[in-house]
């Protein structure tokens, strides 16, 4: 009997251990993913150049009359992070903040910032979130506290800019974002928000993968997965809610989301839309994949969201 208890206690032990190890993984492979690979502002510049080869002159134009500006602020706990930003042709108190996506950085956002600035004659100021890009960081917030520091940029945006009018724009993660920026208290400048392919929760967005990658159920590690990351990381996977922060939103909000979306798929967009109370407006865009709606249709995306923001940013 007591050889048995002793078996027993040890195949427990050993279980803990290994759902413990396999935690950790999971944190290390969703949320520190390439921790060893040093940033390149060269390898983003030729991502972007590859997706979109009209950008490349766009960009050197910037630069050549010393238009395309870095800056930097340092949250409470010292953590520096980093933007560009660029000043409208004309000057204009209309700004946009545009948010990258996961793994992603602010130089991939840049065609969203092109047509903010060239076609909508905006103000553009396009962050690295913590652990992306030029910005220093732990791991990937996934939104949640990301959502705090696009808060301090769109501070700093406001200052630099003058504005008085403001929009913030997501993709993918930069999205969900977004939408978790939008759930709490706005300064006056800010008046809308787009949503483009954004996930529900950072919970719902997780449990997906584990079944579409390891064909995993959610328990019992996605618990002490996002309980290990509360230990880590200071936040878990149930609080990170896009879709709790959106039934908050005060200010209109345009989402966009590719009908053929299986990465954060397309179902996602509905429950987002309905639980808003704000001014909405949907577009599904026709066969588009994750994160593809601008690529795929350009002139149609401008003028979705000119139109959509026209009656709200003067």
């Amino acid at each position: 009997m007591k050889r048995k208890i002793i078996v027993i206690g040890s195949v427990v032990i050993l279980l803990i251990v290994a759902l413990f190890g396999a935690s950790n993984f999971m944190l290390e492979y969703s949320l520190r993913p390439g921790a060893d690979v040093p940033f390149s502002r060269e390898s983003a510049w030729k991502g972007m150049f590859a997706d979109y080869p009209d950008m490349e002159s766009w960009r050197d134009s910037l630069m050549n009359i010393g238009a395309l500006h870095d800056t930097t602020i340092v949250r409470e706990d010292g953590v520096q992070l980093h933007a560009y930003y660029v000043s409208a042709n004309q000057p204009t108190t209309k700004t946009a903040v545009v948010v990258h996506g996961y793994t992603d950085c602010a130089i991939r956002m840049f065609h969203i910032g092109r047509m903010y600035s060239r076609d909508l004659g905006y103000n553009i100021l396009l962050p690295d979130l913590y652990y992306h890009g030029d910005s220093q960081g732990k791991a990937i917030q996934m939104g949640w506290k990301d959502r705090l520091d696009v808060m301090r940029w769109m501070k700093i945006a406001a200052e630099i800019f003058n504005t008085k009018s403001m929009v913030v724009h997501g993709i993918s993660m930069g999205a969900a974002t977004t939408m978790m920026v939008s759930g709490e208290e706005q300064p006056d400048y800010v008046k809308a928000f787009v949503d483009d392919c954004g996930y529900t929760s950072v919970w719902d967005e997780f449990k997906g993968e584990l079944k579409n990658q390891f064909g995993l159920p959610s328990f019992p590690l996605l618990y002490t997965a996002s309980w290990l990351c509360k230990v880590r990381f200071g936040w878990g996977f149930q609080e990170a809610s896009a879709l709790n922060q959106v039934k908050k939103c005060k200010h209109p909000m345009l989402f966009i989301h590719g009908d053929s979306d299986d990465y954060v798929p397309t179902a996602m967009v509905y429950p987002l839309y309905e639980a808003a109370t704000c001014p909405k407006e949907l577009w599904l865009t026709e066969g588009v994949a994750h994160a593809l709606s601008y690529r795929s249709y350009p002139k149609e995306y401008t003028e979705k969201v000119r139109n959509f923001l026209k009656p709200y940013m003067k």
